[in-house]
């Protein structure tokens, strides 16, 4: 069976006819804009990528810019991506930069990893799709590749799996056109190497594949072992003014939806009505919460009960985490996740 090196000359002529091109990352690749990308494009597909990437630029068009934004205007521009910590640490990355790198990313992969939320295989592939550097890569689709290829048994973040892979992936990378062979690696996992039936009849390595010739190939990389899915309920309390403004509160950092502004949250609807009685003035909570409203997480899903409350504000000094009256008919630039913007125009 073939190895190492010679993958690369048959990626970079797939990649020529049937790679992605033009992407908006692509058309200039500079560090910030590569980084940029990349942490959008960790689990999020580049379809639903392509118009954050473009309104983000736009409103942070270097680092500098970022560093300085305020974070509620940074998580609304992540609102709808998901996996909010990734914007939080973007921005973290972006002032530590600033901070202590003269406003340049780093031109060292090593450092750049040490970084908040740049690893190792980000950092690699940003240095080798800005600069052309030699430094491989390791994401999610890579793994899935070369663990077919080299028929690499067991799950691809087990330890041991994992520094095997890493050395295929050294071995692999060539000594030029490293970043049209980068992109053409990640490309293959995304759109011809997939997870579930893979197309290996259009796949330029097929030849040499260990884990099609061996008919492994809907067996290899193993599927890690499924953790039980676990149901978490909550009410959430849409007190509204007669203006329409709705009562929001910033989570911690820490946790679902951390730094995002949402309604307050409580274990019961009990719980919520004290609150409302307690807190609010001249408040009036409907007898009932409203139809349930499911919300999928990686580890479990979330059950919304929505309990709408009319009032004329606050009651009293306010303590506790910073809130606000968001008024969605002329709304502040804030990080809110899509399902409450989704309860919030259910009620106005």
């Amino acid at each position: 069976m073939t190895h190492k090196a010679d993958i690369a000359p048959a990626l970079l002529a797939w990649h020529a006819r049937h790679g992605r091109h033009g992407l908006p990352w692509q058309r200039d690749p500079t560090p910030y804009r590569v980084w940029i990308s990349e942490i959008m494009l960790q689990q999020t597909q580049v379809a639903t990528v392509l118009a954050y990437f473009e309104r983000f630029i736009t409103r942070f068009p270097d680092l500098q810019t970022l560093a300085a934004a305020p974070l509620d205007e940074v998580l609304h521009l992540w609102s709808g991506l998901g996996y909010y910590s990734r914007a939080r640490n973007l921005q973290r990355a972006a002032q530590l930069v600033v901070a202590e790198h003269g406003g340049e990313l780093p031109a060292d992969a090593a450092a750049l990893a040490t970084l908040p939320g740049i690893g190792r295989s980000t950092a690699a592939a940003i240095r080798a799709l800005s600069a052309g550097e030699r430094a491989a890569i390791l994401d999610g689709n890579v793994r899935r590749v070369l663990a077919r290829y080299f028929s690499v048994t067991g799950v691809t973040t087990q330890r041991a799996v994992q520094e095997r892979l890493w050395k295929l992936a050294e071995s692999c990378t060539p000594g030029r056109d490293v970043a049209v062979y980068t992109q053409a690696i990640m490309d293959l996992g995304a759109t011809v190497c997939v997870r579930r039936r893979p197309l290996c009849p259009v796949c330029p390595l097929q030849q040499d594949c260990g884990a099609r010739r061996s008919g492994r190939q809907h067996e290899i990389p193993a599927a890690r072992p499924r953790a039980v899915r676990r149901t978490r309920s909550v009410v959430m309390l849409l007190a509204r003014q007669d203006d329409g403004s709705v009562l929001l509160e910033r989570r911690a950092e820490r946790g679902v939806w951390g730094g995002l502004w949402c309604p307050p949250q409580f274990p019961s609807v009990e719980a919520a009505r004290l609150f409302a009685k307690t807190r609010l003035r001249g408040a009036e909570v409907e007898p009932e919460s409203r139809t349930i409203l499911r919300h999928a997480f990686t580890h479990f899903e979330l059950e919304i009960s929505p309990l709408l409350a009319r009032c004329a504000g606050w009651n009293g000094v306010m303590d506790g985490p910073p809130v606000l009256w968001y008024n969605p008919a002329s709304p502040q630039r804030l990080g809110l996740p899509a399902p409450v913007t989704a309860l919030i125009q259910s009620i106005s």
